[in-house]
């Protein structure tokens, strides 16, 4: 069975809805940032202080690659793994890549409790938010499919995804 890759930006629903489509479809979910914290041995804000951004896309692209690799995946890739062409290109090659999408807004209110983001932790969270998406929107483009989640319940979005993977 081809993978189903979920990307976006964060606050958009990949892990939730990656976990409700597995058990829907008996695949098995995989958390792209999970297993690099697993395999690196530490949260991926202290990767991202201790051995700079350029390490960490790095260890991101091996990861993708090893993932590319095997079949019947529903996968939650890091908010900005599609930046790189090469991880775009590898993770549709297994599969069908789904871009999960929220306005600004419905992305400061899911996340503005979570301290662990380093995005959000600025003066102004939800302009950040905004900025980042308009950069990365192009991006998020090259995806097969997009879904604005905003104001879906994670039920809908996993059925819009079991219709498109059908």
């Amino acid at each position: 069975m081809k993978n189903i890759i979920l990307v976006g930006f964060m606050g958009t629903g990949k892990t939730a809805v990656g976990k409700a489509l597995a058990r829907r479809l008996k695949m098995k979910f995989v958390d792209m940032d999970d297993l690099i914290e697993e395999r690196e041995g530490m949260k991926i804000p202290d990767i991202f202080a201790s051995k700079g951004e350029p390490y960490f896309r790095g260890v991101e692209k091996e990861a993708a690659r090893g993932l590319c690799a095997q079949s019947g995946l529903v996968v939650a890739a890091g908010g900005g793994v599609v930046i790189d062409e090469e991880n775009v290109k590898n993770l549709k090659s297994s599969g069908v890549m789904v871009c999960l999408t929220a306005t600004a807004d419905k992305i400061f209110e899911r996340t503005k409790a979570h301290t662990h983001r380093p995005l959000l932790n600025v003066t102004d969270p939800k302009e950040e938010i905004s900025e980042l998406l308009a950069k990365r929107a192009e991006y998020y483009a090259r995806a097969d499919y997009m879904i604005d989640t905003s104001e879906l319940s994670i039920d809908e979005v996993v059925k819009k995804i079991t219709e498109i993977a059908k």
